[in-house]
């Protein structure tokens, strides 16, 4: 994201990698549809992008808490959009200058939360080591760096990974798009892999860690992330593989007990019955959707956190 003084110039992830193109987003009704449509998606970016949207909306006068509202309901699962929302309701009152400044102190303290997330938990990280992840939770989710890819890059610049496996991630394929293409970028030694590789390989002993990110984290650790997710963690467990989350603290929400409490959202049927706009099922075909799954915090080896790493038990009250 770029802000442009009147408008909000957004990379439209949906069509990455082959083509970079940026669309100027005027009004936060348009800030909310790019939020709902994953023109930007991963729970830091939606944030960032719904705190710009209250500056656009304060820019042209227009009804706040309307804005607030519309932009509130374009995702139910990333906590971050309702941290960003509520850091930026305190400031309706100060201006569009004012704003601004919140938004860009959401943008720049984001940034600083994945650095520090990238050092501290790239200490869990072995020589050598081969990582599994999931999703894209990289630059390209945040306001830089990362944050489970955060700490991929962090430990790459440091020496200790030799290679990645990044799931392809059904069923919008955001590790096999994004995470490769930033992975190519920077140079780190990878393989995508189907979804369903992730078991054979961790059987044959060519994990040492996986890494994901998290949308919303609950009190007692239980965290919803790309459906996906709560596969691998059941796998590390059984293989016995160390299964690590990454997340800045504007991911927690201490006012959930559990990840029972965590509202999931569900996607239109094409996401699976169509691929790049061509049907690839049946007519008719009757399809759940879920974008995301949790993980019971029973299953997490770790959370790091801008604030160090957490172990089990977890207790994020």
């Amino acid at each position: 994201m770029r802000w442009e003084g009147d408008h909000l110039m957004m990379l439209d992830q949906r069509e990455l990698p082959h083509r970079e193109i940026w669309l100027a987003l005027t009004t936060p009704s348009e800030v909310a549809g790019a939020i709902r449509n994953m023109t930007v998606r991963g729970a830091p970016a939606i944030g960032i992008a719904a705190a710009y949207g209250m500056v656009l909306a304060a820019q042209q006068d227009l009804d706040m808490a309307d804005a607030d509202r519309t932009l509130a309901e374009s995702r139910p699962t990333a906590v971050n959009l309702f941290w960003a929302l509520q850091r930026m309701r305190a400031h309706w009152q100060s201006g569009e200058t004012r704003l601004l400044e919140e938004a860009r102190a959401i943008e720049t303290q984001d940034l600083a939360m994945n650095l520090a997330i990238g050092q501290a938990g790239a200490e869990l990280i072995p020589l050598e080591a081969t990582v599994l992840t999931i999703c894209n939770t990289g630059a390209l989710a945040t306001a830089g760096h990362g944050t489970a890819l955060g700490i991929i890059r962090s430990a790459f610049s440091q020496g200790k990974i030799a290679h990645v496996y990044a799931c392809e991630t059904r069923p919008r394929q955001q590790g096999l798009r994004l995470t490769a293409y930033e992975l190519l970028k920077e140079g780190i030694p990878f393989q995508s892999i189907a979804d369903s590789v992730a078991a054979s390989l961790m059987r044959q002993g060519k994990v040492n860690c996986v890494v994901a990110g998290a949308d919303r984290i609950a009190a007692n650790g239980d965290t919803a992330n790309k459906i996906g997710t709560y596969m691998l963690a059941v796998l590390a467990n059984y293989h016995k593989v160390p299964f690590y989350i990454a997340a800045p603290t504007s991911t927690l929400d201490p006012s959930l007990a559990n990840g029972d409490l965590i509202p999931i959202e569900e996607r239109a049927a094409t996401e699976l019955t169509e691929s790049e706009g061509i049907p690839i099922a049946p007519v008719g075909t009757p399809v759940f959707n879920p974008a995301f799954d949790v993980t019971p915090g029973e299953l997490i080896d770790a959370i790091v956190t801008e604030n160090g790493v957490f172990r089990r038990p977890y207790c994020f009250a």
